[in-house]
């Protein structure tokens, strides 16, 4: 197994980021066990901070530790994932609504500048950089509605929901859709037409949760048999 070198200051977080990566890629799969001594001696550190930069990954959600097993990737039922994208529907519509009259253009551009570096992630394809950048252009619309909580709170149901957005673009091929809808939310917000953006917005969450599900379905079905 290939020695992974990084650097020696903030340990925990660097290995957080690592081991979070890994999941949200498709790695690590769902049930997979995270051996302690297995990635201490993979990263060439002690077994500290990697106990650490684990119970960092189960306060996100993304493990969950079992007795006789230890640390294992979680794997959500369909029901729970259905849960957060419509969580994320209702949180992220309102967050939009209250945004598009205080945005700036300066705030719009750099929102253009965001989605432009998703596209071209799509097309090398990068996919590590999907659910880091498609976060990144959704936040930036939020962010001049100043609400900090149901921020902070949307940011926690994205890191739940990435890797099933990964896996969702994987899946159904929906790079060109999911490219043309943000376009057109952007277009909305810059029309400043609040009405309309806000329905698109919860319509583009909705319809990736149901191509998701069906997909996700299936896919554990084939697992299973």
């Amino acid at each position: 197994m290939t020695n992974r070198k990084i650097q020696r200051q903030s340990l925990p977080e660097t290995l957080f980021e690592s081991l979070r990566e890994r999941i949200l890629n498709g790695e690590f799969k769902e049930g997979a066990a995270l051996i302690q001594d297995a990635l201490a001696k993979e990263y060439d550190v002690s077994r500290i901070p990697v106990r650490e930069a684990l119970r960092q990954l189960e306060a996100c959600g993304l493990v969950a530790m079992q007795i006789h097993r230890g640390a294992v990737v979680t794997s959500l039922p369909t029901e729970q994932i259905e849960e957060l994208f419509e969580l994320r529907a209702l949180l992220e519509s309102d967050l939009l609504m209250r945004s598009i009259p205080r945005m700036a253009d300066e705030q719009l551009a750099n929102s253009r500048t965001i989605l432009a570096q998703l596209e071209a992630a799509y097309k090398r394809p990068d996919i590590s950089d999907w659910g880091r950048l498609n976060w990144a252009f959704h936040c930036s619309l939020y962010t001049p509605a100043d609400r900090l909580q149901t921020l902070s709170l949307v940011e926690s149901i994205n890191v739940q929901t990435d890797r099933y957005i990964r896996l969702h673009l994987l899946l159904t091929r929906a790079l060109g859709a999911a490219e043309h809808e943000h376009r057109e939310i952007l277009r909305l917000c810059s029309l400043r037409d609040v009405d309309t953006a806000v329905a698109y917005l919860k319509k583009h969450i909705l319809s990736t949760s149901s191509e998701l599900l069906v997909a996700l379905r299936s896919s554990r079905d084939v697992a299973v048999n």
